[in-house]
């Protein structure tokens, strides 16, 4: 016997009713995400304040914080969810943020991985927002603290304790 998977949409994604679940649209095949265990929550706050403190002051652009989905292809439709993004002024839409998802990328994904996560999970998110157009993504580690800084799948740059993360590498 064979499993049939139905596709959704990211329309049909937007339209499920808020029952306090997180989901990601991959291929076109829904998952849900496990609630953010309370460092990886912590981190993910204290980062997306600080960027967005910085953001505002210089008119950089916009900050989103998780939860937000953007929509990064069609047909299957996949939606993913940084736990921080950044969209410079130049690319952000006129008028605010739209009411759906966005259907560009961010220039700056920060992605803040639970210890449950193996390497090859990151690095294949990783890989998704470099396709989709995010450049850098930055992968933070808080139980090593450290970070990954990915350019490109071959421009890959460590940071520890000490180092700046910035924008770029």
């Amino acid at each position: 016997m064979t499993e049939t998977r139905t596709r959704s949409t990211a329309q049909e994604l937007l339209g499920l009713p808020d029952n306090g679940k997180r989901y990601e649209l991959v291929k076109g095949e829904l998952r849900e995400m496990p609630p953010a265990g309370a460092r990886r929550g912590s981190v993910a706050a204290r980062l997306t304040v600080l960027l967005g403190q910085l953001v505002r002051a210089e008119s950089l652009g916009i900050v989103l914080a998780a939860k937000t989905g953007v929509k990064i292809s069609r047909e299957p439709d996949a939606v993913r969810v940084p736990d921080v993004s950044f969209v410079a002024r130049d690319r952000a839409p006129t008028g605010g943020p739209p009411e759906g998802y966005r259907n560009l990328a961010p220039d700056l994904v920060v992605e803040v991985v639970p210890p449950s996560n193996t390497s090859s999970e990151v690095q294949t998110k990783a890989q998704t927002w470099l396709e989709a157009g995010a450049c850098p993504v930055q992968v933070l580690y808080p139980d090593t603290r450290s970070a990954v800084v990915y350019e490109s799948l071959k421009k890959i740059n460590t940071r520890t304790t000490g180092d700046i993360l910035s924008g770029a590498t």
